[in-house]
Parts: structure tokens; sequence; C-alpha cells
């Protein structure tokens, strides 16, 4: 990195931390360190529930995932504006009528306390272990600029985000994000630009797109039922949907950020803005992952994208296999391009028949290249101890070192640091406030006065994030780390949001049924996905409906 571009990071993340810590200066009781004081506006709001889901992971993974699967991830939010709806008019007048500090408490009121610590210590556990990934995914970044160990790299970045969540707390995390998204949403536009300035002169954007297709990248919507495909129209409509509204509608982490709107139109208004914005935010951004895509059918791609790994199997007895599968990769390589090069002369010249050649020829090459890659995966498998064999995550980040200019790869690393302290922090908060209002405070020191619950709070939220970090140290043991999160979460959101639909709609119900309903559901779930193909954005809503059916049958048989 030059100069310049260590400039542009650091002056973007100290422009920023500072401006929100200087607006909020600690607050002082747990209301304002839950909800900031409920002061917040509907732009904030949106922005501010955008970045906290918009993790680091998004602009490491969605690329990457684009790069290696294509559009069709973008199906995955086709449900999010119809759960924004649902929620606004549903979820929110009820959260705001008790005042509720935490989205739980609400379930004591309706149902009694075990339930209420059942649907408390499902979101402990599952976003315990994602604030871990999201600490992970940011670690990658600076330890492939700076030369640490992933270990170290996610010990510094855990405690950096640690005194920045507990000193200032939801306030200062409000704050800080809405402008942490505007520098986001930048470096991303700013990012695809280049991108689409560096293909060939000669290639316009359009027959770029027809490239990207030829190789399956352009699969944007799938109208197919098949129940082992994790991405299709339908599951993203109905399992999206239920995601989306349990992860926004009873994850603390984002139940906290719209109930510190000023009034319920605010935190509707902000709601809204984030179902709109969002799934163009994600097609954008898996868009750059296929002009990545495009731009290494012209330019010789990495053999393998984390280049740590290739070092280290340099360093082993299987260093000479590594060199003979580079050899074959240039050739193969050198064979794709023609193939794509002759592709684009005869999309340049609208043939028909050639193009259907060339398109033939295209993925023929892409096949021996495919092979060289699966090898070598195998060969970092076998060469080394804790191997990480998924290069996906590494994709973006590889493109920008290599071929931005000057001050945009700072720009564009401020924008993946930008995300993980926006998210991380947001978790952070909610899983430090959750602990001290619905278990400590609330089973253990009833009569604790708001300044020792704060301190209380400031300490669990420090252990959270020590615990974030230690999980984040197996975090490259995971599959692509934007799956990971999002699988994570529908082991459990169905279950959470079952409950809450119970409470909202079923008031014949009481308290004991739902609470054995929802274990035997979350039981289903997981047994579900131990044991079969189905894709994962179905466990919302197998969860939620066994909650729902199984509540009403144990109640009639109560």
């Amino acid at each position: 990195m030059s100069a310049l571009d260590w400039v542009v990071l650091f002056g973007t993340l100290g422009a920023i931390v500072a401006y929100g810590l200087w607006k909020t200066r600690g607050p002082s009781d747990m209301a304002g360190y839950l909800h900031g004081g409920y002061r917040d506006r509907w732009l904030t709001i949106g922005l501010s529930v955008m970045a906290t889901q918009a993790s680091a992971i998004t602009f490491l993974s969605v690329p990457g995932q684009g790069y290696q699967d294509g559009m069709r991830f973008v199906q995955f939010y086709f449900g999010l504006p119809i759960a924004m709806v649902v929620l606004s008019v549903a979820f929110v007048p009820r959260f705001y009528k008790l005042r509720v500090l935490t989205a739980y408490e609400y379930l004591e009121g309706r149902f009694d306390l075990k339930t209420r610590q059942l649907a408390a210590f499902l979101f402990l556990l599952q976003r315990g272990l994602s604030a871990g990934i999201t600490i992970y995914a940011p670690a990658i970044v600076l330890s492939k600029v700076l030369g640490w160990s992933l270990n170290l790299t996610c010990l510094a970045i855990g405690a950096l985000v640690i005194l920045y969540t507990v000193a200032g707390g939801t306030r200062a995390v409000g704050q800080t994000q809405k402008h942490q998204m505007v520098v986001m949403l930048g470096g991303m536009v700013v990012a695809f630009v280049v991108i689409v300035r560096r293909l060939p002169a000669d290639l316009s954007f359009g027959h770029a797109l027809s490239i990207a297709g030829t190789f399956g990248k352009m699969n944007v919507v799938d109208p197919s039922l098949n129940l082992g495909n994790r991405y299709t129209l339908w599951s993203g409509l109905a399992g999206g949907c239920f995601l989306a509204m349990a992860y926004f509608g009873t994850d603390q982490s984002q139940v906290q950020r719209y109930l510190s709107a000023r009034t319920i139109t605010e935190s509707r208004l902000g709601l809204l803005f984030n179902g709109l914005l969002k799934v163009p935010m994600q097609f954008l951004i898996l868009l750059v992952g296929v002009m990545v895509f495009v731009f290494y059918q012209f330019n010789p791609p990495p053999l393998f994208f984390n280049e740590t790994e290739l070092a280290r199997v340099e360093r082993t007895p299987h260093a000479a296999e590594l060199h003979h599968l580079e050899a074959e990769h240039r050739v193969a390589f050198a064979a794709q391009r023609g193939a794509v090069l002759q592709l684009s002369g005869a999309l340049r010249d609208d043939d028909a028949t050639a193009i259907a050649a060339a398109q033939t020829r295209v993925r023929a090459a892409a096949l021996r290249t495919g092979e060289i890659r699966k090898e070598t995966r195998a060969l970092i498998a076998g060469a080394l101890t804790r191997p990480e064999t998924n290069d996906a995550d590494y994709v973006f980040l590889t493109f920008v070192m290599a071929n931005l200019p000057r001050g945009l790869v700072g720009l564009l690393l401020a924008v993946i640091l930008c995300a993980a302290m926006s998210s991380t922090a947001g978790e952070l908060t909610a899983l430090g406030g959750c602990t001290v209002i619905d278990f400590y405070r609330r089973s253990l020191r009833p009569a604790a006065s708001d300044a020792h619950t704060l301190r209380v709070a400031k300490i669990c939220t420090g252990a959270w994030g020590v615990l974030a970090v230690l999980f984040a140290a197996s975090a490259a043991l995971l599959d692509n780390l934007i799956q990971a999160v999002n699988i994570l979460g529908s082991l459990f959101y169905g279950t959470i949001l079952g409950i809450f639909l119970v409470a909202f709609f079923v008031r014949r119900v009481r308290a004991t049924p739902v609470f054995w309903a929802a274990l035997v559901s979350e039981a289903l779930v997981i047994v579900v996905w131990l044991t079969t193909s189905i894709g994962f954005l179905w466990f919302n809503l197998i969860g939620c409906a066994a909650v729902l059916l199984l509540s009403l049958a144990f109640e009639a048989a109560h």
C-alpha cells in the first residue's frame, strides 16, 4: 500500500469514530446505552439498520460469491421488502407501546419468564457465534496487508471494537453507522466503475454481461422448486421473508436500532427505506464480483486467491507439485482467454453462429481450468495442517490490492473495516444488553440501580467481545463467510420468530405449550440440517411453522 492509501484508510476511520464519540460523549443510563435516548431520525435508522446487517462479510464474501456462483444469491433478499412491511405493521407498534429495552421483555408479559429467557438464550447463542465471524472477516484484510497472523489480527480488531463499543453504546454506534454506510456504498460504486473501465476498451458492458452469462454467472432468477437448491425465487420469497422477519423483528441487534427512533413513524420509515435499498445494494455488490470474474477472463488470475496458503505449500515437500499445477494453469488460462477473445469478437460482429461456437469452446476450456483449481485445493488440503481450501473470500481483496489505483485501495479497505466496526459494535451492544436485561437484572439483581446495571452491561459487552474473538480464531474452517452467517442464523431464527408470532396472533396459546413447541422445533431444524440437503433458507419457514403448529397441538392436549 502507498502512503496515500494509509492516509485515506486511517483518515476515514478516524474521522468517523471521532465524530460518533463526540456526538454522543457517553450514555449515562441503560435506556441511553441501549437505545440512544430515542432521538434518531428515519434516515439514521435506515442506514444504521443496513450497516448493522452489512458487515465486512458483505464486502468480502458477496463479491466472491458473485465471482464463483454468479448472481443467484440476490434471490436471498427478494422477501426482504415484504418482511419490512409486516414488521412495520405488526412488530413495531407492540414494541413501542411497552417501551421495551429488549424484544424478549415482551414475551414475559405475554407468556412467562422461561419463554422469554429461552428466546433470549437462542439469540445470544447464534448472535454470539456470528459476531466471531464478523471479526474474522476484516482480519483477512489486515493479515494480508500487514503480514500478521490471522489470530493476532483477530485479537487486534476485537480489542479495538470492544473499546469503541463499550465507550459509546448504541448512540455512538448509530451516529457512526450512517456515515459508514455512505462510505460503504460510495466505495462499492467506485470499485464497480473502476472494474468496468479496466475491461478491454473494445468490450461493451452488455458484451461483458454476455460473457458472464456464458459461464452461468447471470443466473438472477431461478424459478425451480428444488428444495436442495439454496437460492431460488421461492426460497428467497418464502424462506428469505421469514428470515428477514426473524432477523429484523426478533434479533436484538436490529430491534435496538429502530427502537432508538423518535416516533413509530420514524421507525417504520427507516425499515421501509432499508427494504427498498437493500436489494439493489446486494445486486450491485454481486455484480462487482461478476465483473471481477470477467476481468480475470482477459487477465491472468491467481491459481488460488489465498496466496498465504500457496506460500505455506511452497515450504513443504509438495512445492514441486504446486509448480506443476501453476504451469498447467498458465497453459489452460491461455486457451480459455483465446476462446473468450473469440467470443468477444463474435459478440461485436453479432454473428449468432460464431457466438454459439465460441461459447462451446469457452465452456470446454473453463472445465479444464476448473479441474486444475480443484486439484490445487486437494493439494493444499493434503499438504497443510488446518488448510483453508475455499478462497472465495479473498477474490475481491486480491483484485483490489493488485489493480486499483493509489488512494482507492485505502478507500476500499476503509469500506471493509467500516462495515466490520459498525456490525460488530451493534452486535456486541445487543449481546451485552440482552445478557443484563433478560438474565442478570431480571433473575439475579432485580433491585440493582440503573448505574450498576449500566456498569454490568459494559462488562458483559466486553466479555462477549472476548468470546467473539475466540470464535473468530476458528472461523477459517468455515465455508464462504456470508453463507456461514446466514446458515447459522437460519438454524435459530425460525424458532424465535415462531414464538413471537404465536405471542402476537394466537392469543389462546399459553406459556408452557409454546415453550415446549419451541424446544421441539429447534431440535427438528437441527435434525433437518444434519440429515438432509434442504437449502438453509427453508429452515426459517420450517422452524416457524413447527412452533405455530406444535404450540396449537400442545395447547389442545394441555
